[in-house]
């Protein structure tokens, strides 16, 4: 059993580590593939080693490539999110490992979304 003062001292760590993650978070750019059946059954998983890839080769260090679960839109999988500090999330759909050069490009080195990739232009073009 841990003494109070020991518990308290595990507390600060983990509040001063969730507390850099969110200071981080303001700062960095997120990439998360779904990678649930669904997108996995539709080639997510060489779309995610794309994004790393190319992350890698870039040396872009400010990048985080994660995953998620199925968030319902099977259709559309395989999806990826892309944020960028103080801009609004973009949804990509039926990504491919050729679209994802890309998006690294355009959208997280210049700042200016693939549109014809994102989840508006395919509701458009239904």
């Amino acid at each position: 059993m841990k003494s109070m003062a020991e518990l308290e001292a595990i507390r600060q760590r983990t509040l001063q580590r969730i507390n850099l993650r969110k200071e981080d978070q303001n700062e960095n750019i997120r990439v998360v593939v779904g990678m649930a059946t669904c997108g996995i059954a539709a080639g997510a998983r060489p779309v995610m080693m794309g994004f790393m890839d190319e992350i890698n080769k870039r040396g872009l260090s400010h990048v985080t490539v994660s995953q998620t679960g199925c968030i319902g839109m099977c259709r559309l999988e395989p999806m990826v999110d892309v944020y960028l500090p103080g801009q609004e999330k973009v949804t990509y759909v039926h990504m491919t490992p050729e679209k994802v050069g890309r998006v690294v490009a355009e959208h997280i080195v210049n700042g200016r979304p693939v549109t014809e990739y994102t989840i508006g232009a395919a509701e458009e073009n239904k």
